[in-house]
């Protein structure tokens, strides 16, 4: 099934674009992961297929049973990149910009509360949490460090690591256009505090590079991420 990702590179993004345009506020995608159903007995998840409407393929989004998009993002507050194929243990993924003061919040602290967890119960080392940032002109190192203590999140950990793609453009090519995750900026380009609107997703990749779950939802349920996420570490 490594080609599953391929099939979908070769296909036009705007279509992807448009479709998660048009369902972005359809609680019916927003709560509910991918699934494939041509994967059968041969699906590289450990996870089940989940139970909804639409296919992996047709989602704008990664979803259960593909690849991991392949990109590679610089760690804002060290010098090193992560290549999410590279990841070899299982990892989840979220998209934020620290100025939100609605959604992201949530997000991230959903993924604070992993790493508790994991650090609470001994699995610190078997996870890795990689938000993305989708605001590289302010979301700085700094600006990351602080966001850390306010969030009360250990940026420092081995298994959390802010992503910080290099500048605007490159946001958009790795979190719209490769994770399907839309966002727009509310202001004019001059405005200092300009805020953006955005889809919500956070994604569960197996230690393989393969989507477990994505969660299409602004307060994901961290019972059911912590389930998951227990069953693909210890298959």
């Amino acid at each position: 099934m490594d080609d599953v990702r391929e099939r979908r590179g070769e296909t036009p993004t705007g279509s992807r674009r448009a479709f998660l345009r048009s369902t972005a506020g359809v609680a019916a995608v927003g709560s509910v992961a991918g699934c494939l159903g041509v994967l059968g007995d041969d699906s590289p998840t450990v996870l089940g297929e989940p139970d909804r409407q639409f296919d992996s393929g047709d989602l704008p989004y990664p979803a259960w049973g593909e690849r991991v998009p392949d990109v590679t993002v610089p760690a804002a507050r060290s010098d090193r990149e992560v290549s999410t194929r590279d990841v070899t243990q299982p990892a989840l993924y979220t998209f934020f910009y620290s100025h939100c003061n609605t959604v992201c919040p949530v997000l991230i602290s959903t993924m604070r509360n992993v790493q508790t967890h994991a650090d609470n119960e001994g699995y610190a080392d078997e996870v890795s949490l990689l938000p993305v940032t989708f605001d590289p002109e302010r979301d700085t190192a700094d600006r990351l460090g602080e966001y850390a203590d306010e969030m009360n999140v250990d940026a420092d950990a081995d298994n959390w690591t802010f992503l910080r793609p290099d500048g605007p453009d490159r946001a958009t090519a790795v979190v719209s256009d490769a994770f399907g995750v839309t966002f727009r900026r509310t202001h004019p380009e001059d405005m200092e505090m300009y805020m953006f609107t955005h889809a919500a997703l956070t994604v569960l990749v197996n230690g393989d590079g393969y989507v477990e779950r994505a969660y299409r939802s602004k307060a994901p349920n961290e019972d059911q991420i912590l389930a998951d996420l227990k069953q693909v570490r210890e298959a």
